[in-house]
């Protein structure tokens, strides 16, 4: 079927501009695009590659080497005599639940050992050589594939390494990569490797929303007519593309405009030097697609405000969002380059001054909104400047409730109404002792959370079997800690050396040992697995006394930070007054569990067989929905129970479960309460006091 042009998305300059740009200038490390379902973020990125030129290849390379300068390296090579084909640029799609050998490609050591020939199968990076790798969902992706994805994306290399055999290949693409923030927010570690970070939402004005919906029944009724009514538009912007591509190595970066790099970075506070790396590498870019010959302030304002925005955040439960106004700060207090020497150095050059821009600076045509005219790209189009999606390409200004705007979305981890800093005392009618609080206590104002801290390490006590790769708890996986050797299941995964070779030995008759298919032995790797946490989480009367909350919500925050580091998923119930509620679903987004902590209330009664019954539902349902992943539960209360029956009684419904029960019961009176439950759940006990690393240190 016919692509979507390119030119027909209505709006969303900034992704425009920034896939164009990295179009010109792979090396500026790729784009993330941070949006909204049904916000055409799919559409733009597959509607580039009709736009990326044409490549020459060598025929047969499985590796895409340039008939010009082939590859040294090229696991095809080396390459004598070339056959040049000429053949279009890939847009290699990545899907999310890809295994390691199909993205770098596979490496046979059966093959290699037993019949001694070096089998190598390529890989999605190297399909994606001279083209683009797109990864839809890619915070769903795992971090040591993002990690592969970005370093050969940085180096333009892809390693292969496997039991002391290696292979390398040239892998040079344009990544980019998409995500709903509704399905959590990848580390911000991984985000600050991608060079550019976009966020997309949908029109805010009825006319661009009507244009879009105008244009996708025109598409849906008509594909090649409807692409034939922009292909002179993609056409324009696809030899645009070539010619800045040929002037990108002509484009000077004076040394002021470099030193006010700096001090844009400095002045906005990120950590590192990538920031200035980025920005130099996408303003050079900006300034061979306006055809300039040299960077002007201009080009270095635009390249930090697609640039800077997301490495702010350090944390990984800050807010995700961009700073605007901490960006034009920055921006301000850099001031202006010093006046370089020499004719050009203003960077007028063919299109003049530095607001001078042509007609078709960025459009294609020249129609407007609506019109259904060629060319039309909507509101704010590539005119090299990032700017708002619905406001014109001179509006840096985000839209109202959109990305970056003052109005809070759903997904804006700040609390709303309490949250911390927020709160204040617990309601002075709460309960103390069992019983000693009416049966429905008006709801409190949420206590104050306070900063997290290094928790110790709570693990499942038995090993697991081959669960989802993490950092909490051990068990047998396929990398990691090698502690033995069998027979091989099937495919075989990494060959044990030593072993294969004793077993051959066994065999020997004579003459070179020689290793058969029955001599193989797969290596067996002790790791570490990712678990389900779930929180069951006292939220009665009981908790409200002496500030008991806050400090139960500082543990529950600083074990989820833990979660959070180690890949865990997470779920929260909590229990007061008369029954359990489920207010976070187990989900890899650990920031709406901090949201749902902020705003966690006390007061009632304590139903504590009702919260541990509920735990033993969600857990069910999980395990029914993947098997794979062992639970960890941990039980914060105080083991105290004023309505419903003995929680000792519940116990069996979850046998075989790892738990910890963390004791959060304070004061000179201590009945021991949940020492008993943790006793009749098989679990570690484990005082609240006891619970942070540098309190186990002490001890």
């Amino acid at each position: 079927m016919t692509a979507y042009p390119f030119s027909a998305v209505v709006g969303l300059a900034d992704l425009r501009l920034a896939l164009l740009l990295n179009a010109v200038s792979p090396v500026i490390g790729g784009v993330l695009v941070r949006g909204e379902k049904g916000t055409a973020k799919s559409t733009m990125v597959r509607a580039l590659a009709a736009l990326l030129p044409d490549i020459a290849v060598v025929a047969g390379c499985r590796f895409a080497c340039d008939p010009a300068v082939p590859d040294p390296a090229c696991p095809d090579g080396p390459h004598a005599s070339v056959t040049p084909l000429v053949r279009r640029s890939r847009l290699v799609e990545l899907p999310v639940g890809a295994t390691e050998d199909r993205v770098v490609g596979t490496l046979d050591v059966q093959r290699i050992l037993t019949e001694g020939t070096k089998a190598y199968e390529p890989g999605l990076l190297a399909a994606a050589h001279r083209g683009a790798l797109y990864v839809d969902e890619v915070n769903l992706l795992p971090d040591h594939l993002v990690d592969l994805l970005l370093d050969s994306a940085a180096m333009g290399r892809a390693f292969v390494e496997r039991d002391g055999v290696s292979l390398r290949h040239a892998a040079r693409f344009l990544l980019v990569g998409t995500m709903n923030p509704e399905e959590g927010e990848p580390r911000p570690q991984l985000v600050d490797r991608f060079g550019l970070v976009v966020e997309v939402g949908a029109p805010a004005e009825a006319g661009d929303r009507a244009e879009v919906v105008r244009r996708r029944l025109a598409y849906e009724a008509d594909p090649e007519g409807f692409a034939a009514r922009f292909a002179g538009a993609d056409a324009q912007t696809a030899e645009r593309i070539v010619a800045a591509r040929a002037r990108l190595p002509k484009v000077t970066l004076p040394d002021p405009a470099l030193d006010r790099i700096a001090r844009i970075c400095l002045a906005y506070g990120v950590d590192g030097l990538r920031a200035d790396i980025v920005i130099a590498r996408t303003a050079v870019a900006l300034a061979a697609w306006r055809d300039r010959p040299a960077v002007t302030d201009q080009e270095v304002d635009d390249a930090a405000r697609l640039a800077l925005p997301h490495r702010r955040r350090r944390d990984p439960f800050d807010p995700p969002g961009a700073d605007r106004q901490a960006l034009d700060d920055a921006l301000a207090q850099a001031g202006p380059a010093a006046e370089p020497d020499g004719p050009d150095a203003d960077g007028s050059g063919p299109s003049g001054g530095p607001d001078d821009r042509r007609p078709d600076d960025g459009r294609p045509g020249d129609g407007r909104p609506g019109d259904g005219r060629p060319g039309d790209s909507g509101r704010g189009p590539d005119d090299g400047r990032p700017g708002d999606s619905g406001r014109g390409p001179d509006d840096p200004r985000p839209d109202d409730g959109g990305p970056g705007g003052g109005e809070r979305g759903p997904d804006d981890p700040r609390p709303h109404g309490g949250g911390p800093g927020a709160g204040g005392a617990a309601a002075p009618d709460a309960e103390d002792r069992p019983g000693g609080a009416p049966a429905t206590a008006p709801p409190a104002t949420p206590a104050t959370v306070g900063a997290a801290y290094r928790t110790r390490t709570l693990t499942a006590r038995s090993r697991g079997r081959h669960g989802h790769a993490g950092r909490r708890s051990p068990a047998y996986a396929a990398r990691g800690r090698v502690a033995g050797s069998r027979a091989p299941r099937g495919r075989i995964g990494a060959v044990h050396l030593p072993d294969t070779v004793l077993a051959a030995a066994r065999d020997h008759r004579g003459g070179p040992i020689a290793i058969r298919q029955q001599h193989l032995r797969e290596a067996v790797h002790i790791g570490r697995e990712a678990n389900l946490v779930l929180f069951v989480v006292d939220a009665s009367g009981s908790m409200a006394a002496r500030q008991r909350m806050a400090t139960v919500k500082q543990a529950v925050l600083s074990l989820l930070r833990d979660a959070y580091q180690r890949r865990d998923t997470v779920g929260m119930i909590t229990f007061r007054d008369s029954d359990a509620t489920t207010v976070l679903r187990p989900t890899a987004s650990h920031e709406v569990g901090v949201r749902r902590l902020a705003d966690l209330r006390t007061g009632g009664r304590t139903p504590l067989a009702a919260g541990l019954t509920a735990a033993a539902r969600t857990l069910a349902g999980e395990r029914r929905r993947d098997p794979l992943r062992r639970p960890l539960l941990v039980v914060v209360t105080d083991g105290r129970f004023t309505r419903g029956p003995d929680p000792r009684t519940v116990a069996p419904a979850l046998a075989g479960v790892p738990s910890v029960v963390v004791d959060c019961e304070s004061g000179p009176v201590r009945l021991g309460m949940a020492r008993a439950l943790a006793t009749a759940l098989d679990a570690e006990y484990l005082p609240l006091s006891a619970l942070s690393a540098s309190a186990l240190k002490a001890v």
